[in-house]
């Protein structure tokens, strides 16, 4: 999988946001706030191939956690992702 290269972060107000606008004709834009978790892992992967296995692998070098907490973590980051259509 790969976050969809259309999707950019952005600084607004402080806050690390991916803007989602509107499509068909509906007048809706969506922001997705990113924490510093979030964030490194979008940093760490935007433009290249991943996977969940690959997502807990930087969780766990980043961040000195065990693999099930990463591998949990790494799950539901990139299930979050897929809700928000940002993956293709």
């Amino acid at each position: 999988m790969k976050i969809k290269a259309q999707y950019k972060v952005r600084e607004m107000a402080g806050e690390h946001v991916v803007i989602m606008q509107g499509r068909h004709g509906k007048d809706l834009t969506k922001i997705i706030s990113l924490n510093e978790s979030a964030l490194y892992l979008w940093r760490e992967v935007e433009g290249k191939e991943f996977d969940v296995v690959r997502i807990a692998n930087l969780l766990e070098e980043y961040y000195g956690i065990d693999d099930v907490v990463a591998q949990r973590d790494a799950q539901r980051w990139v299930e979050k992702l897929d809700e928000c259509g940002l993956l293709e």
